[in-house]
Order: structure tokens, then sequence, then C-alpha cells
């Protein structure tokens, strides 16, 4: 008998879908790593690209016309200073009682600037009077009965010759007539101290007047009626220890600070080109009065004091005669070369710009400027010539009143786009 076969039946269990993730984990991880790397090199791009096509900042000036006369050797800041300033203090301490002056007042020698309460004082030396005339009046006192003591002395006298009086009566008389001449030459000195108490007392009374010592200008007003002043300071705010301060416009001179490693181009007369800050376009003549001889040790310096002169830098001249020149004031000096006098005429020089030394670059043997177009450099070769100062001559290659670079980036190029620091 035939066996039947068995009805075929399909094998699924070996048909499966495959995770392609958990078959390959790690392609994943390395595609976000790709995206990141893109996304990272893309900022990187960016950031260079805009630091690229920043614009530099620099600092820059304007080449100067070369002033005509000496050559400067050496440039210096400093201040206007007067040799006579005082701030006017009382002498003794008090309340103010009266002003009678304002900053700019032009004041004369001696003249009133302000008054103390002076009722404690007066009452003092009307006391000493007092007492000065009472001892007068007793030394009338005392002259009137000398002349009795006298009289009675000399009866006395002629009575004991006539025997009548002994000599214990005459001794008396004598010794009485003796005490009152005591007693009034005592007066006399209580009276001589009397009157020292009432000098005393009128010195403290003029104390309490307060007078310009010299004539000069007030530039400062530092008490007001009613504050209490004092010539020490009293502490806690509420007591002035100043009046006013006035200087001497006549005094004034220029006072600057030069470093001790050029001290040895500063002598005495030497010619001087003084430039107010407050007038940037008026050159003053003036030339060297001292040089203090001592140096500042924290700040390696040396003062030097400057006076004003006519333009030949010859003849002093009052500074007071121009109202332009005031205490405190900035001032930049230049140190000139002195003039050869047998020189009629200076010769000169061939410069035909200035420019500070910081402005001048050097690359290999070539010296050079950048000069700022618009908003654009310009490299520009440039021949020099002397150092004055701070400054070197431009003999070729630029002209006064072209903007250089002082001071930027140390790597500039031609053409580069700059932006003008302020």
């Amino acid at each position: 008998m035939a066996t039947t076969p068995k009805s075929l039946k399909p094998d699924l269990s070996s048909l499966r879908i495959t995770d392609a993730k958990r078959s390959n984990p790690g392609a994943g991880r390395r595609w976000l790593w790709i995206i990141l790397a893109v996304i990272l090199i893309a900022l990187v791009a960016a950031v260079a690209s805009a630091y690229h096509n920043r614009k530099a900042e620099v600092e820059v000036t304007s080449a100067r016309k070369p002033a005509s006369g000496p050559a400067g050797v050496l440039n210096a800041s400093g201040y206007i200073t007067p040799r006579r300033r005082a701030t006017i203090a009382a002498k003794i301490t008090g309340r103010v009682t009266g002003v009678f002056f304002d900053e700019g007042t032009r004041l004369s020698e001696n003249q009133l600037l302000a008054t103390l309460d002076d009722s404690d004082t007066l009452r003092a030396l009307d006391s000493a009077k007092a007492d000065r005339d009472a001892l007068q009046a007793a030394i009338t006192d005392f002259q009137v009965q000398l002349r009795n003591a006298e009289i009675e002395l000399h009866r006395t006298q002629q009575l004991v010759k006539e025997g009548v009086q002994t000599q214990q009566a005459l001794d008396a008389a004598a010794t009485s007539a003796d005490s009152l001449r005591a007693k009034i030459e005592l007066a006399k000195q209580q009276v001589l101290a009397s009157e020292a108490r009432i000098r005393e007392q009128q010195q403290a009374v003029d104390n309490c007047t307060i007078r310009a010592p010299f004539a000069g200008i007030a530039v400062s007003k530092d008490a007001q009626v009613g504050e209490m002043v004092s010539p020490i300071s009293a502490g806690g705010g509420f007591t002035r220890t100043g009046i006013a301060t006035i200087v001497d416009l006549h005094s004034n001179e220029i006072e600057v600070d030069v470093s001790e490693s050029y001290i040895a181009k500063v002598r005495a007369n030497q010619p001087v080109k003084a430039v107010l800050d407050a007038y940037p376009d008026w050159e003053i003549p003036a030339k060297v009065r001292t040089v203090i001889p001592t140096a500042d040790r924290q700040k390696a310096t040396v003062k030097v004091r400057i006076s004003f002169t006519d333009k030949d830098h010859v003849r002093l001249i009052d500074p007071a005669a121009d109202p332009r020149i005031l205490p405190d004031m900035g001032v930049k000096v230049t140190f000139l070369e002195e003039n050869d006098a047998s020189k009629k005429k200076e010769e000169k020089s061939p410069a035909v710009a200035l420019v500070p030394q910081s402005a001048v670059r050097q690359e290999n043997s070539s010296t050079f400027v950048y000069v700022v177009k618009g908003d654009t450099l310009e490299r520009r070769g440039v021949t020099l010539g002397a150092v004055r100062g701070g400054d070197v001559e431009i003999l070729a290659g630029l002209q006064p009143e072209q903007v250089v670079v002082v001071n930027g980036p140390e790597i500039l190029r031609d053409g580069q786009s700059v932006q003008i620091k302020k």
C-alpha cells in the first residue's frame, strides 16, 4: 500500500530583516562627527574672513612745516608757574566778618582782603588802656605826696638844726620821701608794662585784618563770611586754613621736567620756543633761566625754569603784559640750538616736513611712512634728515599737512583699509 506523502510546508523561520543600525552601530556616529567638523570649519572660515576684512586701528598726525630758526635739540612739557604765589591765612583763629575781593580781582600791596571778629580783642585792648590810665593817675598822686614829703623833710631838717626836733623825726621824714620816689618809679615801670600789653592787644586787633602781602591777582577765594578760619588745621572740615591765594603775574615763568638722560643738552640762557596748549599756533620766545641743581629720584627728572623773552631771545619781557599767559596752563617747549654769533644769517634747512620719529618705519635698507588717504594706506618712501628732539626731518617724499600713521599694528600693507583711532 502506497504511503501518502506529507504536504510540503514552507520554512519561514530563516527569513529575517536585519537591523542596519545594530549591524553597524559606528556608522551613525561617524556621520555625526563629519557634520560637526563641517560646521566647525565653516565657523572658523567665517571668523577668519571677518578678521581679515576688519579695518586696523591707527593713530595719525599731520606732517608739519619746519620752523625757521635754530633747530630743536630737545622737547619737553610743563606748566606756567609763578615764582610768587601765596596762600593768605589769618594769624589767629576767628570768625570771618567780611570778605572784600573775588576771584580775578587785581590787588595792590596791603589791600584789605578780609576781616575777622575783633570784639574780644577790642575789649582786651580797652582793659589794657584802662590799666595804663589808672597807673598814670597813681603816679600823679604819688608826685603830689612826694612834694608834700619833701616840704616836711626840709622843715624837719631846719627844726633839727635848731634843736627842736630829734634825729628820729628827721629820719622818718627822709624815709617817707624816699618811699614815695620808689613808688613813683615802680608805677612808671608798671605803665611801661601796661603800654607793652596795649601794643600786644593792638597787634591782636590788627591780626583780625587780613591784607595782601604783595600786588597780584586773586586766583581763589577760600573763605566766606561766617566761617571760622585758623592758621592750623582744626580737623573735621569746619575750619578753613586760608583766606585767598594770590599770584604775581609778573613772575610767571615756565617750569618743565627734563629727563636726567637728556639734561646735558640744556644750558642756562639757552633759547627756547614755547607753545601753550590753549594757543597751539602761538610760538612764544623764551630762554632757560636756571636748571635746578637736584634731581627727582622717583621720576628721574630735573626741573628747568624758563623765562619769557623778546623774539631775539635776549631781553626779558613782562609775562603779565599778555592776558593769555595764565598760571598752571599747560605748555610744550623746544630747546633750541644756540646761534653762532659770527653768523649774520641762519642757513636754511633743506627739510620739507617734520614728523614724529614713531611715524618712520624701516624695512631692509629703505625708510618709509604710511600716508593715510581717506581710509586707505599708501606706503611712501622718504629721505630722512636731522633729528629734532622727538621729531625727524623729511628731506624728500612727503609734504606738510599730509596725514601719516604714528602708531598702529606692526604689520601694515600698501592699500590696506584702516580706521583712525579717536
